[in-house]
């Protein structure tokens, strides 16, 4: 394994120290079969699912050299992207190399990451989106060259060859579930502060209609609202500006990294009467679920995810491409839960580090 020179990327990203142990962790062997859901109309979230039980390829029939893009490794879930998608080439004997934009305001860099893959002569790309559509025009002319496969996060179809992901708003609607199921309909009235992601991020759109709707049959009613990066740093100045601002809360709902902060925050300044909902795993929400100071979140396991992609990735190269659209199915996480849901397939090891670039074993 080597590292990048500096002109390979422009934001190397957080090397995430991280400690602790997480209960309940199996082990699947490689190339054992993955418990997957497919769709029906393949880049159509709202499309029907059926189970599959996936058998991945045994092994690359070339050494296949894969690039790969991420939004930003700011939190321990893009970590948790890079272990898979790391295991999976090492398991099938390809290489890749990694570019992270450094967040989702960065279109124009990953776009110049995108070019560098082509002038890299990659075999495939695999990309973790920061827009919706912004990526359009360059990956469908990428598209006549190489095959494109779309990782995690939603992305408009042109120019796309499969896509390993799950339905976000199916992400949004799990956060809205473990809320509504606590205040239904007819109960009284709780306020909730809404931390969806940063505006314009393809992913949020959806989050946030899932969430919302989740939230219509219920007493639950969102009272402030607050966009922004999913950096850590960013969400605790959004936060502090609700619980300034504002009467507080009975909730604090979002993303991983403002679960994580509110956790702190609110142990700072001895409130426990505001719950804490995550709309995705990290391993520090892990930890805050575990310890009962997060009250839920769902899983969509990115460790399996990226192993997806990186398998999508080989066998489309390799005119094997049969399932072109699948997912892991949406787990919620509480603390009555924690310890019997698959963390291995969810959380990178408690010592990984992110891995750039990685040569064929």
């Amino acid at each position: 394994m080597t590292r990048p020179t500096a002109a390979l990327i422009a934001v190397t990203g957080v090397i995430f120290a991280l400690s602790g142990s997480f209960g309940g962790l199996r082990a699947e062997p490689a190339g054992a079969p993955w418990s997957l859901l497919v769709h029906d109309r393949p880049m159509d979230d709202a499309s029907p699912t059926h189970p599959l039980s996936y058998q991945p390829l045994d092994h690359a029939a070339q050494p296949w050299q894969l690039c790969i893009l991420y939004p930003h490794l700011k939190d321990s879930y893009w970590l948790s992207v890079n272990h898979g998608m790391a295991e999976e080439a090492r398991r099938l004997g390809v290489g890749f190399t990694l570019y992270e934009a450094g967040g989702y305001p960065n279109l124009a860099r990953q776009i110049e990451q995108a070019e560098a893959c082509v002038a890299a002569g990659a075999d495939a790309l695999i990309i973790g989106t920061v827009s919706y559509d912004g990526m359009t025009p360059v990956l469908t002319r990428i598209a006549r060259t190489m095959p494109v496969i779309a990782a995690v996060n939603d992305i408009a179809p042109e120019g796309i060859s499969a896509k390993a992901s799950v339905p976000w708003r199916e992400m949004g609607a799990a956060a809205g579930k473990a809320l509504a199921a606590r205040h239904p309909k007819g109960s009284a009235p709780v306020s909730v502060a809404w931390f969806p992601g940063p505006e314009g991020a393809g992913w949020v759109r959806f989050v946030d209609e899932g969430f919302r709707a989740a939230l219509a049959d219920s007493s639950a009613r969102i009272t402030e609202v607050r966009h922004g990066d999913t950096g850590r740093e960013e969400q605790v100045l959004l936060i502090e500006d609700v619980l300034e601002a504002t009467p507080w809360p009975d909730y604090l709902v979002g993303s991983g990294p403002m679960a994580e902060a509110a956790v702190s925050i609110l142990r700072a300044r001895g409130r426990d009467d505001v719950g804490i909902v995550s709309d995705y795993m990290t391993h520090a929400v892990h930890r805050g679920i575990l310890r009962g100071k997060i009250l839920a979140a769902p899983s969509d396991f990115p460790v399996l995810q990226g192993r997806l992609a990186v398998e999508m990735a080989v066998r489309a190269i390799e005119g094997k491409l049969d399932i072109r659209h699948a997912g892991p199915a949406i787990v919620t996480v509480t603390p009555e839960t924690i310890r019997s849901y698959d963390a291995d397939a969810t959380l990178a090891p408690a010592d990984f580090a992110p891995v750039f670039s990685s040569e064929p074993e």
